[in-house]
């Protein structure tokens, strides 16, 4: 990659629908893509709505020495240093009510707080990812009362559909999102949001946004990609998503990552240009 003069100086990477396969694998061509543009200078940022393990390790496994936005925005972390570097909680005046009545009426929740998920004993598990050390089980949510939750995941539809109908007026984030039948809710404080930490970063950085690429499939990625120099959607993205930016790439089983990042930031300047 000698003599590429980029326009962008670091790369947001969402993980899942983005630089992850279906069976979370990175393909050769994202690894390669990322690893030239390591090597020219590139910083690369994970911006992810999962807590911090999986991303910790595929940060190290890619090389990455940026700290990782995780949790929808609400956590950020340099995993080599183990330090925070910002930390907003949904406030527990709003996160009490929430647990108390999701525990009452038999809701599927997960608490995020103190970098684990927690969850009543016995609860379906929808997910892959909803198992290990980071998941402990509970027999009552009040065992973990009194501690502000980094964010909270009601899952399934049912679940969401009662937590929307009591909820919908707190002042809170509500990040809903559907993979095929499964549907989920996300809730975090309304600072919490990716595209307000890779914004905090990028400013501790010196980064401006115009130097930012910032790659994504969901609903919430869209703020974070339309504050970036160049957003990017996938091409596996929602058409709501895909039509709410300016750049759509291949599809994450189709190396979409590289493709974004070889256009737009490995290929020489004069020839981003003459290709726009």
């Amino acid at each position: 990659m000698l003599g590429v003069v980029s326009s962008i100086d670091l790369i947001a990477l969402d993980l899942d629908g983005t630089l992850l396969n279906p069976d979370e694998s990175i393909s050769p061509a994202n690894r390669a893509a990322i690893a030239d543009a390591l090597a020219i200078g590139v910083r690369v940022v994970l911006v992810t709505g999962r807590g911090v393990d999986t991303p910790a390790l595929i940060a190290r496994d890619l090389g990455l020495n940026l700290p990782v936005i995780c949790a929808h925005g609400a956590l950020t972390k340099d995993f080599v240093q183990n330090r925070v570097l910002g930390h907003i909680p949904v406030p527990l005046q709003y996160a009490a009510p929430m647990i108390e009545y999701a525990e009452l009426n038999q809701l599927a929740l997960a608490v995020y707080t103190e970098e684990r998920f927690f969850r009543l004993a016995g609860a379906q598990r929808y997910m892959e990812d909803q198992q290990g050390p980071s998941w402990q089980d509970l027999t009552s949510f009040t065992e973990i009362a009194g501690r502000a939750p980094t964010f909270m995941r009601f899952l399934g539809h049912d679940s969401v559909e009662a937590m929307r109908e009591a909820f919908s007026d707190f002042p809170l984030h509500f990040k809903y999102e559907s993979w095929g039948e499964f549907e989920e809710c996300a809730v975090t404080s309304r600072e919490a949001t990716k595209k307000h930490a890779l914004e905090r970063l990028c400013a501790d950085l010196q980064v401006p946004a115009s130097r930012v690429l910032a790659v994504g499939d969901s609903r919430n990625d869209v703020p974070m990609m339309r504050w970036a120099g160049i957003g990017v959607a996938m091409g596996n993205a929602l058409p709501e998503v895909r039509n709410a930016v300016a750049h759509v790439t291949d599809a994450n089983t189709e190396d979409g990552v590289a493709r974004a990042i070889e256009r737009y930031v490995l290929q020489p300047k004069s020839d981003q240009e003459k290709s726009a």
